[in-house]
């Protein structure tokens, strides 16, 4: 189990989660007394205050829960593909995962006859219906390559080739999608936390806990899985199944991430590596709570720098992202702090 100096961690994490998301609700691009925030979140605010409320409740507070589950669902996502692929380098983006959401996505939004950037719970199920899909088309993909090429490296050599080929095809799509439903899908596309309204979070939040409570009935066959195929099935693991299982979960939880929230990159990648890095050790068991808890830190703090507001413009959730994650992985891959 932990020891002592990682519980200190994961509580420390904890706290500073805590801290984030309030912040996540007193900062924006809209400037808000800190008192009368405060004074929202408990409900003591009068009705001149309505305005403010509305910001409050109906933008920031299901943009942070939309950030803290989502940050949690796209690193358990990476921590899974590297396991299973036994590499470090695995993430949903680089094999191309998030590319096939996006395009089931796309699909919805550029040629179904009902596009609202703000989506009713029933056009939803319809957004993550159709990114489930195409998450899984390119995770079976995967596996078929992953079972006759064997070389881990290679894999992820043909998961960035389907990814640009999945982008392409998005590209030709929107080139063709009649006019006024590509700035919906444009909108969409640039990722952020805001797309989701306060209706919409029950079933995006009971959705995610859902597919973040399956993981951890993963913990074993996963763990045996870290020591060799082989080992696993001596175990009496079945690897088939077990494959299954995690392309279903990690197809769910990615296509629940991206149709509320757009694409969101890089998470599943830069995740647990640091996690890794942290407890030294390749236990999904003590890996699995230390990934959520440094998903859901790293993405409340990206989504705050988008809107703090000393900056007069919103930058896209996804360059912040990027800026951060990019100089970590290149400086992770060049101390070979991580196995590829």
């Amino acid at each position: 189990m932990f020891s002592r100096n990682q519980y200190v961690s994961l509580l420390t994490i904890t706290i500073l989660i805590i801290i984030l998301f309030f912040f996540n609700l007193f900062y924006g691009s809209v400037s808000i007394p800190v008192s009368v925030v405060s004074d929202i979140i408990l409900g003591k605010a009068g009705y001149e205050y309505f305005a403010w409320k509305n910001i409050i409740l109906q933008l920031r507070l299901p943009q942070a829960i939309a950030a803290l589950l989502s940050g949690a669902a796209l690193s358990v996502v990476g921590l899974m593909l590297q396991i299973l692929f036994q590499n470090s380098l695995a993430g949903p983006d680089v094999l191309g995962i998030n590319s096939g959401a996006n395009l089931g996505v796309a699909l919805i939004l550029l040629y179904c006859k009902r596009i609202d950037v703000n989506f009713s719970l029933g056009f939803s199920l319809s957004t993550v219906t159709a990114a489930f899909i195409g998450a899984l088309v390119v995770l079976v993909l995967i596996l078929y390559f992953s079972i006759k090429l064997k070389d881990h490296t290679i894999i992820l050599i043909v998961g960035v080739m389907v990814s640009y080929l999945v982008s392409s095809v998005i590209f030709v799509l929107n080139s063709l999608a009649p006019s006024e439903n590509i700035r919906s899908y444009v909108l969409w596309g640039l990722g952020n936390f805001s797309n989701i309204s306060l209706s919409e979070i029950p079933f995006f939040s009971v959705s995610i806990l859902i597919g973040l409570l399956f993981t951890f009935f993963l913990i074993k066959p996963l763990n045996a899985l870290l020591l060799g195929e082989c080992y696993a099935t001596n175990l009496g693991f079945n690897i088939k199944k077990l494959r299954v299982l995690i392309f279903i979960v990690s197809g769910f939880l990615i296509a629940i991430v991206t149709a509320f929230c757009g694409p969101i990159s890089l998470i599943g990648l830069i995740v647990p590596c640091i996690a890794k890095i942290i407890l030294k050790k390749s236990n999904y068991q003590l890996l699995l709570p230390l990934t959520i808890l440094l998903g859901s830190f790293i993405t409340l703090f990206c989504n705050l720098m988008t809107t703090i507001p000393f900056w007069n413009n919103l930058i896209p959730l996804n360059t912040i992202i990027q800026l951060l994650t990019i100089p970590s992985i290149i400086y992770i891959i060049w101390n070979k702090k991580i196995h590829i």
